[in-house]
């Protein structure tokens, strides 16, 4: 197993703390050390006036001691390390996944305005971590679309045809694995397909949309017979289906373990980490707990 620890970031929300069962169960599958950490904003290396010398303490944070109170019947005290740090929490949050095999919040903090579905903080540690961060929704959330076929965990996976992202897939079967979960994978297709030859003018798609279902599935199949070969016990379901991919996502995320997305990789002209509107509307709407897995390194 992996030694790097599991890191759940706390605040004392309902959010976080739901965010830091998460984080223990992950642990536990895993074997893994688990880090709680709460970063404190309005901390005294922000004032202006006030000299603040050596590491802040851990023992006198109040959010990290309710954190003690809560798992000190339920997880061994080895494994578990409380950790304080000052500063900007969008800042610090996504720097804690450098040492992180994974790093889990709630989706949103105690900050901000109570109709936001995606705090702030959340948004920057799923964009800029150098690890998997899983974003704990809030109960309740409601998707509209078809359900899951049939009863069981399940660990969601979207897959681009085009441009299939190898660490998201390796992450998705990894943890399903984990949980003895089978994986289904939601391969989505523009349909319909729209050329335009002159202005005001559209040309009719060359192949009707059962060939390019059939191409897309073909795809993804290859795509994913080495995750398959790694995982032989695992059952990998693969959906091509047209349209909204983020729809898809979000309507199977429906009684999901996890629903696993990708983050863009850099491009020269675009330096700046993204994820992308479909990741976005995942994290915004989805009723599962949400992986977004940054992309493995460009090889030389």
């Amino acid at each position: 197993m992996n030694a790097a620890p599991v890191v759940a970031a706390v605040d004392g929300s309902d959010d976080s703390l739901r965010a830091l069962e998460w984080a223990l169960d992950a642990a536990g599958r895993r074997a893994a050390p688990l880090r709680v950490v709460h970063v404190r904003q309005y901390a005294a290396w922000g004032q202006t006036d006030v000299l603040v010398a050596g590491p802040p303490d851990a023992g006198g944070d109040d959010v990290l001691d309710e954190v003690r109170d809560l798992l000190r019947d339920r997880a061994d005290p080895a494994a578990v390390e409380y950790v304080a740090q000052e500063g900007v929490p969008g800042a610090v949050l996504p720097e804690l996944g450098a040492e992180a095999q994974l790093l889990v919040l709630g989706s949103r903090g105690r900050g901000g305005f109570a109709s936001l579905l995606l705090g702030s903080n959340s948004l920057a540690a799923a964009r800029d971590a150098e690890c998997p961060v899983v974003v704990v929704p809030r109960p309740g959330r409601e998707v509209h679309g078809t359900g899951p076929d049939e009863p069981g965990p399940r660990v969601v996976v979207g897959l681009h045809a085009d441009s299939p992202d190898e660490a998201m897939l390796a992450f998705a079967f990894a943890e399903a694995a984990l949980r003895g979960a089978r994986v289904q994978v939601i391969a989505a297709y523009p349909w319909p397909v729209q050329t335009w030859s002159a202005p005001g003018q559209l040309v009719a798609p060359l192949a009707d949309q059962e060939t390019i279902e059939h191409e897309t599935l073909a795809l993804a199949a290859g795509f994913l017979t080495p995750h398959r070969e790694r995982h032989p016990d695992l059952r990998a379901d693969v959906q091509a289906l047209p349209g909204d991919a983020a729809g898809h996502l979000v309507a199977a995320s429906r009684d999901a373990d996890l629903v696993v997305v990708g983050r863009h990789r850099r491009r020269m002209l675009a330096p700046a980490r993204m994820m992308g509107s479909v990741t976005q509307a995942v994290l915004l709407h989805a009723a599962s707990p949400v992986a977004v897995v940054p992309p493995a390194p460009p090889e030389e």
